[in-house]
């Protein structure tokens, strides 16, 4: 029994490298039943509300004006309004040669390549920060985390940092999607299985592995399919979020985990 178990892990582990290294992302159902029943323009608040609140706290936490900033799985937004030009020089890699070609003709990236997350080959010591923006959460779907932080660690420079915004587990929603990943329904649901709400336990936890400091802020604690009323009744909450219990229980993450400065 143990022989087939071992043998059955060792399948699984080659069969999830194999997808990771392809970087193929499972396909998108457009005609969800949630993006079918909530109007467009309620995403579309919800989501420039968790853009604000993401420039208000690397505003007040990551203190820097400037540098080299590497956008891991960049998509068409690198995050360009996290880090303007010309003070911050934006590379953005992608596994999708079709998005690097877009941000490149869009200008929303300096410079843009081809390549994986957790296999980029960056240098050694050479951003001011690595960028993962609603990007581990698919990557979680495909394999372990702990390559991407170990990767983003070297690149750092002293004194950078590693910045992520991921959906949270431990909000109701992030519970009701794993629930809805569990039971084969989230194709149905929500267009996808590979949105996998991470939780804050293993955020916190990958980044010391890596050696760097994490702090944990929540973003938003509304929801992009709730009612206009009710998202905006529910953003005095949001001041909350940067309080270390009610951060973790955030429909929105961020993650700012800094490598520590040489000497200190």
């Amino acid at each position: 029994m143990r022989v087939f178990d071992a043998r059955h892990q060792l399948r699984e582990e080659h069969r999830l490298t194999a997808r990771v290294r392809s970087g193929r992302s499972e396909p998108f159902d457009a005609g969800n039943l949630l993006d079918r029943i909530t109007a467009r323009s309620t995403r579309e608040l919800h989501d420039q509300r968790v853009r604000a609140r993401e420039q208000q706290v690397l505003a007040r936490r990551l203190r820097r004006s400037g540098g080299d900033v590497v956008s891991v799985g960049c998509g068409w937004n690198p995050g360009r309004h996290l880090f303007p030009a010309p003070e911050w020089r934006l590379l953005g890699i992608d596994s999708d040669p079709d998005r690097v070609a877009g941000v490149m003709s869009s200008g929303r990236a300096d410079e843009a390549r081809v390549g994986l997350a957790g296999a980029l080959g960056l240098p050694p010591a050479s951003f001011d920060v690595v960028l993962y923006r609603l990007v581990l959460h698919h990557i979680a779907y495909q394999g372990p985390l702990g390559p991407c932080f170990r990767e983003a660690a070297d690149a750092l420079r002293p004194g950078g940092a590693l910045v992520a915004v991921e959906p949270g587990l431990w909000h109701p929603v992030g519970l009701g999607l794993v629930l809805a990943n569990r039971v084969g329904a989230a194709r149905a649901i929500h267009g996808t299985p590979d949105d996998v709400p991470l939780s804050p336990r293993v955020l916190v936890d990958e980044a010391l592995t890596a050696g760097l400091v994490p702090e944990l802020h929540a973003l938003t604690y509304t929801w992009r399919r709730l009612p206009v009323a009710v998202q905006h009744a529910s953003e005095p909450f949001d001041r909350l979020g940067s309080r270390p219990r009610a951060a973790r229980f955030g429909h929105t993450l961020m993650l700012i985990a800094r490598r520590p400065r040489d000497g200190g």
